[in-house]
């Protein structure tokens, strides 16, 4: 019968090197066991050194993207990526209320894990005031989560504020990460709230490595990933952090620099 096998969407640009963006979404697909689909919404050229040019698909070809999938598939979870302006960010928002692709992942890509900004703060407001209300599970990073709960975050008491803060801007379930590459840093630590009031950390072994790149898309694919397979988003969001912990902690070795995380070390 059609469309039985469980099917993710990832809303997101095209990383040519196959680190990060809609190739780490689907890789992550792939693993979970999970069919993928896209909305490519922008074509990034880059490699391990660095992003050298992109360009943003014309929204008319989005919106038909976003039929044509409506048209023929049954999306059970959906994830969004980079949104790089106001105009995609408009777009994905008016079709993702106007077909059922079940509960939304976003990953609120404003600034890089190293704090370096990615959105002009005209989408930025775009953001926060459109699509964060459409958030299932939102998961910033460190800087993402500092800036959209608008405080500084020192320490486990902060980012328990600060996800309290986000939730206050429309999402249901938040993942606060919390900082990476401190001096002796021994574990990676992030904070959950779920939309019935639980908060918990979870924590797993902090590896020191610069083959991190996809980090973020993969976490919230995997959470995408597991919704679609019928998981609670308590669940998809503990599977999520384990599974890539584990594509961190095993090196892949591609690329000079900043490389990708190891998609395939994390065992079914």
């Amino acid at each position: 019968m059609a469309n039985e096998f469980p099917q993710a969407l990832t809303i997101a640009g095209s990383d040519s090197d196959g680190s990060a963006g809609m190739q780490a979404d689907l890789h992550t697909f792939f693993r979970r066991k999970v069919y993928g689909a896209s909305v490519l919404t922008a074509c990034v050229a880059g490699n391990s050194y660095g992003i050298h040019d992109a360009v943003n698909l014309p929204t008319s070809f989005i919106d038909t993207e976003f039929k044509a999938l409506a048209d023929d598939y049954q999306i059970r979870a959906s994830k969004t990526g980079m949104l790089s302006d106001s105009e995609l960010i408009h777009t994905v928002v008016k079709n993702y209320k106007q077909y059922d692709f079940g509960p939304l992942v976003v990953d609120p890509v404003i600034t890089t894990k190293h704090g370096n900004v990615l959105l002009e703060q005209s989408a930025y407001q775009t953001l926060r005031d459109e699509l964060i209300p459409l958030a299932t599970v939102i998961t910033p990073n460190f800087f993402e989560a500092q800036k959209l709960a608008e405080m500084d975050i020192d320490g486990r008491d902060d980012m328990v504020t600060a996800a309290k803060k986000l939730v206050s801007l429309g999402a249901k379930n938040v993942v606060v990460k919390g900082p990476q590459r401190q001096e002796n840093q021994t574990t990676s630590v992030d904070y959950i709230l779920l939309e019935d009031g639980e908060g918990f950390f979870l924590e797993e072994p902090y590896h020191d490595t610069s083959r991190v790149n996809g980090t973020g898309d993969s976490l919230s694919a995997c959470i995408a990933a597991e919704l679609a397979k019928g998981n609670d988003v308590k669940s998809a969001i503990k599977i999520a952090k384990s599974f890539v912990n584990t594509a961190i902690e095993n090196e892949i070795m591609v690329g000079h620099k900043f490389g990708p995380i190891n998609h395939w070390a994390p065992k079914d």
